[in-house]
């Protein structure tokens, strides 16, 4: 039998779980509360959290603010999560302007894109410039799927970084790439 928990409980619980995990959906936390996807929506009214799209949308902003590199217009896709000269993450859904019109199969170029610019925005200077990249498409990315894709600082020397980006749609790894990105 499962425990629920009362009013004041399940709102703290929320609370806490929406800081720590901005992403989570009502449909996952409805599931984890025992309760019904309305009552999430009424408890996140109650409590001033506003629904996923705005939490992301949140979240992205701060990320951005971090960016000295390029300009928010420039990233392509969404940047979820950025610790400067360590780690960022990204995601990109892809929509019908994206794919080839006859396979609807993502053009190789926004794949790229998405990681390149992952790439720099990691690097904390106001001038940064791709200098070499080593990529590996591992499957085609179809119309509606999602890539996340995480860069990682791999290795500093001077003004030349090895920045290392694998994306994935779900846990399936679609690209590799090795950027050689410097700063000026």
């Amino acid at each position: 039998m499962v425990h629920r928990l009362s009013k004041a409980e399940r709102h703290l619980a929320l609370s806490q779980l929406l800081y720590t995990d901005p992403f989570a959906t009502d449909d996952m936390l409805a599931k984890k509360f025992c309760v019904s996807i309305q009552t999430i929506r009424l408890d996140r009214m109650r409590l001033g959290i506003p629904e996923l799209r705005e939490r992301t949308k949140h979240v992205a902003e701060l990320a951005h603010a971090k960016i000295r590199s390029l300009s928010g217009k420039e990233i392509v896709g969404e940047v979820l999560e950025l610790e400067l000269g360590q780690y960022a993450v990204s995601s990109l859904t892809v929509d019908e302007e994206m794919v080839a019109e006859k396979s609807q199969v993502l053009r190789g170029d926004f794949i790229y894109s998405q990681a390149n610019s992952l790439a720099v925005a990691l690097i904390d200077a106001d001038i940064v410039l791709t200098g070499s990249a080593r990529i590996r498409y591992r499957r085609p990315v179809y119309l509606k799927e999602k890539i996340v894709a995480r860069a990682v600082l791999a290795r500093k020397k001077t003004n030349k970084y090895l920045v290392k980006v694998v994306s994935k749609v779900g846990a399936e790894e679609v690209f590799v790439g090795k950027f050689i990105v410097v700063a000026r």
